[in-house]
């Protein structure tokens, strides 16, 4: 009967990791629980959504081509026009329903100070929608 110190078995024993296998079991088991309860627990609310009844609209705003030439001389529509008509011509199109878009197009060479006053003056004539247009380089 050989009678050994129980330090000496406990020493060999010990394993200082943490056994992880029963951890891995539960959540499994209980990914599993959530995979097939779900769709059981779907809720749903039935809605009943009003029907709408607008008719499209089918008028197109109207665009107006206002060029500056490198001189500073003004074209609408490419039609010459003279400083003194812009404001008349920007209050006409303003007036117009639905209002028209301005597509502002301006030479290279056009200087910055006029280009600022005709899109001054299409702001203070009530016009709000105005679009460069650019030509792409070589």
């Amino acid at each position: 009967m050989g009678m050994g110190s129980l330090s000496d078995r406990s020493d060999e024993d010990f394993n200082p990791e943490i056994n992880t296998t029963p951890l891995v079991d539960v959540m499994l088991v209980l990914l599993i629980i959530f995979i097939i309860t779900i769709p059981v627990i779907n809720h749903s609310v039935n809605l009943e959504l009003p029907r709408a009844s607008a008719q499209p609209s089918n008028a197109k705003p109207e665009t107006v081509n206002l060029s500056i030439d490198a001189q500073g001389k003004l074209f609408w529509n490419n039609k010459p026009l003279a400083d003194d008509e812009l404001a008349t011509q920007i209050a006409q199109a303003a007036q117009r329903q639905p209002q028209p878009s301005v597509h502002l197009r301006a030479a290279r060479t056009t200087q910055y100070e006029k280009v600022a006053q005709v899109m001054a003056a299409a702001q203070n004539g009530g016009l709000t929608k105005i679009g460069f247009i650019t030509e792409p380089g070589p």
